[in-house]
């Protein structure tokens, strides 16, 4: 595959991605653009949580669950996008500016003193450093088809979650012990990426899983 090929494909899935964080930004709420919300604090905030799965406590046992630093990254991802999109440029615009910069992540040595980088310019700047973000991404594997993957798994679960009751508090985030977002790694790994009705099936898995497991 040739890099003009690579990079067309890659353009197309952020276009998508813009396209689905549009969507749910709206399915919150419709005004979201003029709301002023702080993206930055929600990118920071999530940042906690990743330094958290990946492990920091010296005093004691603690292992990299890989799988929920990478769910991490995506919810990153998803703060990252709004911010971009909040700017008003418009979306073709936004995905060349990805897409140059995933090309060109920064070098973190240390995955956790990357966290804190990657923060430390999130807050001063209060913008998405997308190059930043590309560099956490590179330290665990996580190249541009995982994380379409799993944004577009997440991106269906912050659909379902609004369909359920999280605005108003009725959503039940644990399904016998453990959170939804374990449950939608499960999923993910039971259906085909390439399946047109992609979005449609993971929607439904997390139906059938919620309604045997949500009381």
């Amino acid at each position: 595959m040739t890099q003009e090929m690579t990079n067309t494909m890659t353009d197309t899935m952020i276009g998508n991605m813009l396209d689905m964080q549009e969507q749910m930004n709206q399915k919150v709420d419709s005004d979201w653009r003029n709301q002023g919300f702080e993206w930055y604090r929600a990118i920071w905030v999530e940042c906690a949580e990743l330094m958290d799965h990946y492990g920091w406590k010296w005093w004691k046992h603690q292992s990299p669950d890989q799988e929920q630093i990478k769910l991490e990254l995506v919810d990153i991802w998803h703060f990252g996008l709004s911010q971009m999109l909040a700017s008003g440029d418009k979306p073709s615009k936004l995905s060349k500016k990805i897409v140059e910069e995933l090309s060109e992540p920064k070098q973190y040595g240390d995955f956790l003193a990357g966290v804190e980088a990657f923060t430390t310019e999130v807050l001063a700047e209060r913008t998405f450093p997308v190059a930043g973000f590309a560099g956490l991404a590179k330290l665990v594997d996580m190249d541009i088809n995982d994380l379409y993957q799993r944004y577009v798994g997440k991106n269906v679960l912050n659909f379902f979650r609004q369909d359920n009751g999280y605005k108003d508090g009725s959503y039940l985030k644990i399904w016998r012990g453990r959170e939804d977002n374990e449950h939608l790694v499960e999923v993910l790994t039971e259906i085909d990426p390439s399946e047109s009705n992609y979005r449609d099936q993971i929607y439904k898995a997390l139906t059938q899983r919620y309604s045997e497991f949500g009381d």
